[in-house]
């Protein structure tokens, strides 16, 4: 009897020998091919398995997105990819991994890229570049383990060889002669380099630019010789030392041996290795190297520096899937765009001549692997871009047979010098192994492309640099990628000390004190990027929140940058412990579709396209799209500050006196407030007063007030008449704006009288910094005139402020302003007149918003005066973490004020209030009431929900 494991063996012989009688066309025969491999495995179709043929897949290509469609997928398994027999696979991994990218939620676990004779079999989720392993069609019966998922009941695939277990291996065994080496206390540094060159030089034989396994066959010899560590260190200090020599060897081992150099082997380090360290040198040596990924020197990186060095400089490391989320939107991407739009020859030489300048910058470079896999990737760009070239006839285009592209175009940083010489060898590496793939590319297709010689080594000394980037001068760039450190807000001062962190907080000011660290890249990055230039960074997950939020991606956004891709929160790769955010944002604006993904707890993938991705990276719906509510825009609460529009309406001290000194001039003396005052003086005290003639319809009757008058005629008049004339000059029109303004010189350019007319039947109003990083709403006296910095709402009860200085009131603030430099600017239209307030408080929930304020502002007011503190200086120091009171005050008055919202405690705020803003104004526009600003109707004695704390004047 027959079992079932040689029927299997035999649907599959049966398979290969059908298959192998196929033209193996693309089009007309892949579904077939497919049809016939799950009945080899078992299944009675493609269909009945649960997979589906031509499966759409959305993807965006510069403004457009289109419609692709991926040759087979069956979620959570397998995704096929069929290529034409005898194309090369290598050129179409790119296409698949875009596929599998996009294949969300349960995403296929394995790719396959077939050609009809091999199934290369990749793991995304380990390793991009190279398949986890190849099966050719007629080693499918013997070797079928390798896709074992394709069975009935789905198993563990088996493979040749696992690549990441190889590499892991040859960096474990070459840390350990390293560990060893500064165990027997040898110079740390000398140790390191010589670990390099080893690395190198065995890469080197991989790549045959070391004759004949030199290296390897030194080392053996050396095992074998009497005196194991004497022979060692002649032959392997002869080797380093020839690659250090322009000159060639006129005879012996070495004279086969060219010129390497590229800083790397500048200084040849032969050290005395003991046999033991000779055995693992050896070992390491004798591993498969074609099967070790560069990615080793992160793990040799991790594996050679002391735990708390390490985790004090956040240097992690990630996989390659992880790194093209940054890699592939950043630079990729937009460089195959520029390719496929490219329709003549002369457009394809200036997108050459361009590639040729494009330089790439990593600022927290670490062992170089962002570096690596962007050169690897820009090299095959390259190689793109000039046999698209050479399809063109002629000359011209003949004449383009060389690759050009440099290590020298990128750039890196890092603090840690065994990172920067790491980072050296990498990219020395990417170069090295890109120009073997690039000429094997042209060879296959019969292109005839020629690429620059790979020795001598290039000298990466200018380009890869121990500092820390943060204070640097960095390079003119096109694009910034890259990982930054991973501290977080509340380990910073334990890691990096006080005084560095005084010295980062003076270079940026405007980067909030509990920001993450690596909010300061994303700042500093995009500052630094040229307009149209394009970044992606990883960072903490916390980007997307509060602080972080507000000193990183908040400013891309508000100062013209664009998110093009992101992900909001994932499980990081490398052993950082830690859940990440990843975006890409060009600076400048974008059209299309911009791709949001979203790793749930369980491990699944979410994928939304947005046509903007907000800075708190969550695909809730836009708040640009709320309305203005009537109820506020007419309520006459809120309004901007008086405008003097010349300083000589804030008299100086001895001229202040004078007017005082005339009663007819007392009366039209204010005193005067602005943001900063509020924000920074003790008690909010303000300094200086203003005089105020707004309301004299003509000079008669601001003569009346003598010296007020005199004053403003002799410091404003002449100015304001200047001004005027200079306009009708420069319009050559008898009207405008100053030339209005002269006729009635003696009055504010904005006097806002309906604001102060709202404000003077108060005994106070609320009040807040026009432009500020942080939500601090007071009370002023009405007495006071507020300057065009402050915004004001002419609302005096205690609950009102208690809404305005809530955290919804803030979110919305944020999400709806508009900005100056780098701080939030409020506006009555796009704030103020959508925000929607309350609309059934009980009378027992606006008491508690009441009182939770009243205690909110009681608290502030005792520790200001207990540290002599400014509000400035209060929140400033409530961002330094630790017991807080401010923020349990804060969080008290947000639980009321949600409580007089309704709104449930795990409501996203904005969702909240734009579904409200909403629903108000569909409410209006059917003529029904709605609750505006100001106390509800619930509260029949306004006193009672006043206090009488405010700013006074004196």
């Amino acid at each position: 009897m027959r079992s079932r494991e040689s029927d299997k063996d035999d649907r599959l012989q049966q398979f290969v020998e059908w298959a192998g009688k196929l033209r193996g066309d693309e089009k007309g025969e892949a579904q077939l091919f497919l049809e016939h491999l799950f009945q080899a495995f078992g299944h009675k179709g493609i269909v009945e398995a649960g997979a589906v043929l031509e499966h759409r897949v959305r993807k965006k290509m510069g403004v457009k997105t289109t419609t692709n469609f991926a040759d087979l997928v069956w979620k959570p398994r397998v995704l096929f990819e069929m290529k034409a027999r005898g194309a090369q696979l290598e050129r179409h991994y790119r296409q698949a991994f875009e596929y599998w990218m996009h294949l969300v939620p349960k995403r296929p676990r394995w790719v396959v890229l077939c050609n009809f004779d091999e199934f290369w079999i990749y793991d995304f989720d380990v390793e991009v570049e190279e398949p986890v392993d190849r099966v050719r069609l007629e080693e499918l019966p013997s070797r079928s383990g390798a896709l074992a998922f394709m069975r009935l009941a789905e198993e563990k695939p088996v493979f040749n060889v696992n690549r990441i277990d190889v590499t892991k291996a040859a960096a474990d065994l070459v840390a350990g002669v390293f560990n060893s080496l500064v165990e027997r206390r040898n110079d740390r540094e000398a140790a390191q380099r010589f670990v390099l060159q080893c690395v190198m030089a065995k890469f080197a034989e991989d790549l045959e630019l070391l004759p004949n396994e030199l290296f390897t066959r030194i080392l053996n010899e050396s095992l074998e010789s009497k005196r194991p560590s004497d022979t060692a260190y002649d032959l392997i200090g002869g080797l380093f030392r020839q690659m250090n020599c322009k000159q060639p060897a006129m005879s012996g081992r070495f004279k086969e041996v060219e010129y390497f150099n590229g800083g790397l082997f500048r200084d040849p380090t032969p050290l005395s290795l003991t046999k033991t360290e000779l055995e693992s040198l050896y070992s390491a040596a004798i591993q498969n190297w074609s099967k070790v990924n560069p990615a080793i020197f992160g793990t040799i990186f991790q594996a050679s520096m002391d735990k708390a060095a390490r985790h004090a400089y956040g240097a992690h490391f990630t996989s390659e899937s992880d790194i093209l989320k940054v890699v592939t939107p950043t630079i990729v991407k937009p460089w195959q765009e520029r390719i496929e739009a490219a329709r003549t020859l002369e457009e394809l030489l200036d997108l050459r001549r361009d590639l040729l300048e494009f330089r790439v910058l990593d600022p927290a470079c670490g062992s170089g692997n962002f570096l690596y896999v962007a050169f690897r990737e820009m090299k095959r760009i390259e190689t793109d871009l000039m046999l698209a070239i050479r399809e063109f006839k002629g000359k011209k285009a003949r004449a383009v047979t060389r690759g050009y592209l440099s290590v020298k175009q990128f750039y890196g940083f890092d603090r840690l010098p065994f990172a920067v010489e790491l980072a050296k060898v990498t990219l020395l590496l990417a170069k090295e192994l890109a120009l073997a793939e690039a000429q094997k590319i042209s060879a296959e297709g019969q292109a005839s492309l020629e690429f620059e010689q790979p020795l001598p080594l290039d000298n990466l000394d200018e380009n890869i640099r121990c500092t820390d980037a943060l204070f640097t001068e960095w390079p003119k760039i096109d694009a910034i990628i890259g990982n930054p450190p991973f501290q977080s807000k509340n380990k910073a001062l334990a890691e990096f000390g006080q005084e560095y962190l005084d010295r980062l907080r003076n270079a940026f000011p405007e980067v909030p004190g509990r920001a993450d660290y690596c909010v300061y890249f994303i700042r500093k990055t995009h500052d630094h990027l040229p307009r149209n230039g394009r970044a992606g960074l990883v960072g903490t997950n916390t980007i997307r929140q509060n602080e972080s939020r507000e000193g990183g991606l908040d400013h891309i956004i508000q100062t013209t940058g664009t998110i093009t891709e992101a992900v909001s929160t994932q499980e990081w790769s490398g052993d950082a412990g830690v859940h990440v955010s990843i975006v890409n944002w060009v600076k400048g604006k974008t059209k299309g579709k911009k791709a949001l993904f979203t790793q749930s707890p369980s491990g699944d993938w979410s994928r939304v396209e947005l046509e903007t991705i907000n800075a708190s990276l969550t695909a809730t719906i836009d708040v640009t799209s709320a309305q203005t509510l009537l109820v506020n825009a007419n309520s006459g609460v809120c309004y901007q500050g008086q405008t003097h529009g010349h300083e000589g309406f804030l008299p100086k001290k001895d001229d202040l006196e004078r007017i005082r000194a005339d009663s007819t001039s007392r009366k039209v003396l204010h005193p005067y407030i602005t943001g900063d005052e509020i924000l920074g003086n003790l008690n909010s005290k303000p300094t200086r007063w203003i005089i105020n003639l707004n309301h004299c319809e003509d000079s008669f009757t601001a003569m009346e007030h003598q010296a007020a008058f005199t004053h403003l005629k002799r410091e404003v008049e002449p100015d304001i008449s200047k001004a005027a004339r200079e306009e009708r000059e420069k319009t050559r029109k008898a009207t405008g704006p100053r030339q209005g303004h002269a006729k009635r010189w003696w009055r504010h350019w904005r006097g806002r009288d309906e604001m102060i007319q709202a404000i003077s039947g108060l005994s106070r109003y609320a009040a807040c910094s026009r432009v500020t990083k942080r939500p601090i709403f007071t009370f002023i006296s009405s007495a006071i005139h507020p300057s065009d910095v402050v915004q004001v709402f002419a609302l005096e009860d205690d609950y009102s402020f208690g809404i305005l200085q809530s955290s919804l009131h803030w979110q919305w603030f944020m999400a709806r302003c508009s900005t100056l430099r780098n701080d939030f600017r409020y506006t009555s239209d796009t704030v103020f007149d959508s925000f929607p307030w309350p609309q059934k408080p009980t009378f027992n929930q606006a008491r508690t918003v009441a009182d939770t304020a009243i205690a909110l502002r009681q608290l502030r007011n005792d520790v200001m005066t207990k540290h002599k503190w400014s509000l400035r200086d209060l929140y400033r120091a409530s961002e330094q973490g630790g017991n807080n009171p401010l923020i349990g005050a804060q969080m008290a008055l947000d639980r009321a004020v949600e409580a007089a919202y309704g709104m449930k405690s795990n409501a996203d705020p904005l969702t909240f209030l734009l579904k409200l803003n909403l629903d108000l104004s569909a409410s209006e526009a059917k003529g029904d009431e709605i609750v505006g600003p100001g106390l509800p109707q619930v509260v029949k004695d306004p006193k009672s929900f006043t206090s009488n704390d405010c700013v006074r004047a004196t």
